[in-house]
């Protein structure tokens, strides 16, 4: 959470691949490599830091912001930089699973140099997602509750799930989640 008209001045990255998903409010992210830009509710962020880069990223509206900022640590160092976002309509996650996150061999516009899938979803009917040998899923409820192969989940809650060949995603009240589908 980040509270209203504060935020985070210019700092270095490097090394580190940065996925900001925002929950509430706005984002206005500028950097050294001259992007600036302001984001809303369901619009993702990312930022692949390689050498290193400069940025800060502010809360300028009169809103708290909320948003999950995910950090990866890439494949290895030195890779090429990389930032972009992308604008997501409700309609897109509203009851089903929006893939926002793949890696560079992955179908999602949003690519990053980790081998991780990234999904969102809105939603107030039952959600299946099949897990393949050797993956690991880490799963946030954003806000809502539901229940996770039986487990109930409040808003805040966070679970690791492995070992399991699907996941079954079912709303006990309408639900906000992201998870992260990765290599054990």
């Amino acid at each position: 959470m980040v509270e209203v008209k504060t935020g985070f001045e210019m700092h270095p990255h490097e090394n580190m691949e940065i996925i900001s998903y925002i929950v509430d409010g706005e984002i206005t992210h500028k950097d050294s490599m001259g992007n600036s830009e302001t984001l809303k509710r369901g619009e993702v962020q990312y930022l692949s830091a390689g050498d290193g880069i400069y940025h800060s990223e502010k809360n300028e509206s009169d809103k708290i912001l909320r948003l999950l900022q995910i950090w990866i640590i890439p494949p290895q160092k030195g890779l090429p930089r990389l930032y972009g976002s992308k604008r997501y309509t409700k309609e897109q996650r509203d009851n089903k699973l929006l893939h926002i996150v793949s890696s560079q061999d992955g179908n999602c516009d949003i690519k990053i140099y980790q081998d991780v899938n990234i999904y969102v979803s809105e939603f107030d009917k039952e959600l299946e997602f099949e897990i393949k040998e050797d993956r690991q899923i880490y799963f946030v409820q954003i806000e809502g509750s539901s229940t996770v192969n039986g487990v109930a989940l409040d808003f805040g809650d966070a679970m690791e799930i492995k070992n399991e060949d699907k996941i079954v995603i079912n709303p006990i009240s309408k639900s906000h989640i992201l998870f992260i589908e990765m290599k054990k």
